[in-house]
């Protein structure tokens, strides 16, 4: 499983005209689900990114986590962060989970993170989504889970 993690100002993801997840300031997630991804694989990069420190401390240093600083999560389905592009110029997506899959994990991420606490916003799995966001930094991070 892959998430690109972005600190963000503010974020929002918008379907057909409608808002349908907005943040302020915390954390944009785009995430991927890849075929062999499972339950314990999406625990993991969860535990990850809402721990991971990416938010300043007194001192100016990325040394606060989204839970230490009180920031909000948008996830967000994104497919294509599983493409495979090292040959050729188009993308191949055969490293990537089947889409009943891989709404099924995202599904038990979200279910998984609404257990912490932060507020979590989502966008919409399988929709053209128009994502939006102020990118704080920028600080940007690709983390991303397999089986060990």
């Amino acid at each position: 499983m892959i998430a690109l993690l972005q600190r963000v100002s503010s974020s929002r993801v918008v379907v057909a005209g409608e808002v349908v997840g907005e943040i302020q300031a915390g954390l944009l997630a785009l995430v991927a689900v890849q075929a062999g991804d499972d339950e314990a694989i999406t625990t993991r990069l969860l535990h990850k990114l809402v721990r991971y420190r990416v938010f300043s401390d007194e001192a100016g240093k990325m040394n606060l986590s989204l839970l230490d600083s009180g920031g909000d999560l948008l996830l967000v389905p994104q497919f294509t962060l599983a493409a495979d592009t090292k040959r050729g110029l188009r993308p191949s997506f055969s490293k990537g989970a089947s889409p009943a899959e891989g709404r099924r994990l995202f599904d038990t991420l979200v279910s998984l993170a609404d257990a912490y606490d932060c507020r979590v916003q989502t966008g919409r799995f399988g929709a053209n989504m128009q994502v939006e966001l102020v990118n704080d930094g920028p600080v940007s991070f690709w983390l991303q889970e397999s089986a060990s």
